[in-house]
């Protein structure tokens, strides 16, 4: 970690004075590039910076206590160190984590699919829940979100929908949200009052741009066909369905949404793109390091990440052994709570993992 921290003060200091040069601005791209680095780099500069600080304070506060003669002084001056400390070790934990290298991914947009599983109606209505769950947090992030795909019920349930989310960081605060929900809860058309358990699956891809990910024209076979649905203008009146089939991967996208079928084929081909940069990314990560599987799961989208208890207002996350007792107001879009505590153990455990590389080498 040291010499990781000794290579990232130089680059500091060489950024430094790169931004000062005025012929930067011509490239806006290497701009943004070395703002935000730069931007990284002065937050573990000024936490450095903090720490030397602490450090000396802590160091005085010692000799304090150790030579003060006056029972009152050194009492006071034991609370000092003792508050020292404690700022050391929480400025010292958090340089940890900003020497943790970031994931590329983390600032990518992303393509989230909803589906509902077993539990029918009810499982349809719970995925619609979740999707508002999203939007409203996306709200609340100032993040900009667009319905690309969806198959409504006549209850108001969702059997599907795939939607995008670009902003500050989405793919790092929502990738964690892939797996299995289960959600028990007494449905609407439940007379008797019987609580069902029901589940949706939710799936999130980091969203590639075309330089990214070739898809050749070759490999694809490409639909036309009529909108379904449970009613609505346009559906089952023109061929804009679009439904396209990546030939090598057996990957199959379908779209409705746009009453154009050029809008609804741009769409099934970002999806398409986002599902396949997916899997090049899971088999590059399994094939990099098989051993890394963090505390917070590996985003198979078979695996129980969460369970939503309405009538106990309790929800549960299985992989960090949360739960957190205000299930209303997470529903509203007050998830940051969860969110953050999933990042926090993940970042822990790659902390973990970092440690353990760095002292076996």
């Amino acid at each position: 970690m040291n010499e990781r921290l000794s290579s990232l003060l130089k680059r500091y200091e060489e950024l430094s004075l790169l931004i000062q040069d005025p012929d930067l601005v011509k490239d806006q791209k290497k701009y943004r590039d070395t703002m935000k680095e730069y931007s990284h780099l002065s937050e573990i500069a000024a936490i450095q910076n903090e720490i030397e600080e602490l450090s000396r304070q802590t160091g005085d506060a010692r000799v304090l206590v150790q030579e003060e003669k006056e029972p009152e002084m050194r009492e006071l001056a034991r609370e000092e160190l003792k508050e020292l400390e404690t700022r050391l070790t929480h400025a010292e934990d958090k340089l940890k984590f900003l020497l943790v290298p970031k994931d590329p991914l983390d600032e990518k947009d992303i393509i989230m699919e909803i589906r509902a599983g077993t539990g029918g109606d009810e499982a349809a209505l719970f995925a619609s829940d979740l999707y508002r769950m999203y939007s409203r947090f996306a709200e609340t992030r100032g993040w900009k979100f667009e319905i690309m795909n969806s198959n409504e019920t006549e209850l108001g349930g969702l059997k599907e929908i795939v939607f995008s989310i670009s902003g500050s960081n989405v793919y790092e605060n929502l990738r964690y949200e892939s797996g299995v929900h289960r959600v028990q809860r007494v449905p609407a058309t439940e007379a008797s009052g019987r609580i069902h358990t029901s589940a949706v699956t939710v799936a999130v891809l980091p969203e590639a741009d075309e330089t990214e990910i070739d898809i050749k024209q070759e490999d694809l076979r490409i639909d036309v066909m009529r909108a379904g649905g449970p009613g609505g203008q346009c559906v089952n009146t023109t061929d804009s369905a679009v439904r396209i089939t990546h030939l090598p991967s057996g990957l199959v996208v379908h779209c409705q949404d746009e009453k154009s079928q050029i809008k609804n084929k741009a769409k099934a081909m970002r999806i398409l793109r986002a599902r396949i940069y997916e899997m090049e990314e899971a088999k590059a990560a399994a094939e990099r390091a098989e051993a890394r599987k963090t505390q917070v799961g590996t985003g198979d989208r078979s695996e129980r990440i969460r369970t939503y208890n309405f009538p106990q207002n309790r929800l549960t996350d299985h992989r960090i052994n949360l739960t957190l007792y205000k299930l209303d107001l997470i529903m509203q879009g007050d998830v940051a709570e969860l969110f953050d505590a999933l990042k926090l153990s993940a970042r822990e455990e790659l902390l973990r993992t970092t440690s353990s590389e760095a002292t076996a080498s």
